[in-house]
């Protein structure tokens, strides 16, 4: 059984057991969260939400928070001498997934 869950403004595939990274959630790790806006639940039988599931939630725990890796973000205009060098780091939530009730 699958479901396709909405996170901080993305939808995830989730199976249970799967490990994922969401955008921040500001938990505690081994916490448990629950997500209610589930909008698909599929395997042997077929749920479509319009938009979500009525009473279908995905629960998971939290494993870990962080930031991920640096990217550099570098703005140029060319014969202008304009330069500009930023790095960002993007946090996130590693979290599990326990299960899936629908």
């Amino acid at each position: 059984m699958y479901a396709i869950i909405e996170t901080g403004g993305k939808q995830y595939k989730v199976e249970a057991g799967q490990e994922i990274y969401v955008e921040k959630l500001g938990l505690e790790p081994n916490e448990t969260v629950t997500f209610d806006k589930v909008l698909f639940v599929g395997g042997e039988t077929v749920k479509v939400g319009t938009p979500t599931v009525e009473g279908a939630t995905v629960t998971a725990k939290v494993i870990k928070e962080g930031r991920g890796k640096k990217i550099t973000v570098f703005k140029y205009k060319p014969k202008k001498n304009y330069r500009r060098k930023q790095g960002h780091r993007q946090p996130y939530t590693k979290l599990v997934i326990e299960s899936i009730n629908a």
